[in-house]
């Protein structure tokens, strides 16, 4: 079968869900071979790219990798595209993953394609374009398909791989140690999944007003991630990190619950190819309901405490 590059998403040495994903998709598509880039590779994270399907696992774990900015990646990735000939790579498409694949299409004159959701047999990718109001199916024409896919496009499932291990040495060039890490901060941790990652995704926008702690109870009795609305997030109300949008984060969750969020085009390209939409809106008019699944025209003040309840007697 050919091979199939995934590169692995990790902090410090643990694996992000995304990669889980990439490596299932790949395995429908040809043999998946990880590629780890920088230090924190172990046993642990071996056995867990082997359990969902890693026939080989490239690792390059030179400190240099983690030092400098992006470039790295994208030149271990060219060497490995240019020695072992893959058939296609795929990345995750986050801030970063997308920067990595636009870096390695032009060392390797190839073509590629971001915020995929799918991919099927010949490496036909399934694209939501135009703010999502349209689905879209496309190919690169030229070299080694090079795909960046959403996270939560794909359900992780486990199926053992060899995980045969090969080291990778390779030698940066002076144009990728040109921006340097000098310092790392690492946020406060929380108990929320992460907002690109998770599963279930609550929320607010501008109906919600400047208190958000009913999405904040809603998301915690689900185990879901906290979003926002581009109104709330300029409005101060909540931290922009959270914002979900076009100018924001682009998740694909199972489920989406929209609370007091209108629906603008800028919103919805970063949502709506969740599996299931939820609006609570007490406009039933508002464009979000072009999108959802289930709802209820209601005020989510109202709507919202009662839903909580309800889950926790369920629970």
């Amino acid at each position: 079968m050919a091979e199939i590059l995934v590169l692995v998403e990790q902090v410090d040495g643990e694996i992000k869900k995304v990669t889980l994903e990439l490596l299932t998709l790949a395995r429908s598509l040809g043999e998946p071979s990880a590629v780890w880039a920088g230090p924190g590779y172990t046993d642990v994270a071996k056995a867990r790219l082997s359990e969902y399907g890693a026939e080989k696992i490239y690792v390059a774990d030179s400190a240099d990798i983690a030092d400098y900015l992006v470039a790295p990646k994208a030149e271990l990735l060219a060497s490995l595209v240019g020695s072992r000939s893959p058939a296609a790579v795929l990345i995750a498409s986050t801030t970063e993953g997308k920067e990595v694949a636009g870096r390695l299409a032009i060392k390797t004159d190839s073509g590629v394609i971001t915020d995929a959701v799918g991919v099927a047999e010949g490496f036909v990718a399934e694209q939501p374009v135009f703010g999502g109001g349209v689905i879209v199916h496309s190919k690169v024409a030229k070299g080694t398909p090079i795909i960046a896919l959403r996270p939560n496009s794909t359900q992780p499932v486990a199926a053992a791989g060899a995980g045969t291990e090969e080291k990778v040495d390779v030698a940066l060039s002076d144009a990728a140690r040109g921006a340097r890490v000098v310092e790392r901060v690492k946020e406060k941790s929380s108990s929320r999944p992460e907002l690109t990652e998770a599963a279930i995704v609550v929320s607010g926008g501008r109906g919600v007003g400047a208190d958000f702690s009913i999405i904040e109870q809603l998301a915690d009795s689900l185990g879901a991630a906290v979003g926002a609305s581009r109104a709330v997030t300029d409005s101060g109300w909540y931290p922009h990190e959270f914002q979900v949008g076009q100018t924001g984060k682009t998740v694909a969750p199972q489920l989406y619950i929209a609370a007091g969020i209108s629906g603008a085009i800028q919103h919805r390209a970063g949502m709506q190819t969740a599996k299931t939409i939820v609006v609570i809106n007490k406009d039933g008019q508002a464009p979000i309901w072009e999108i959802a699944d289930f709802g209820v025209v209601g005020d989510l003040h109202k709507v919202l405490p009662q839903l909580i309840d309800e889950i926790t007697k369920r629970k």
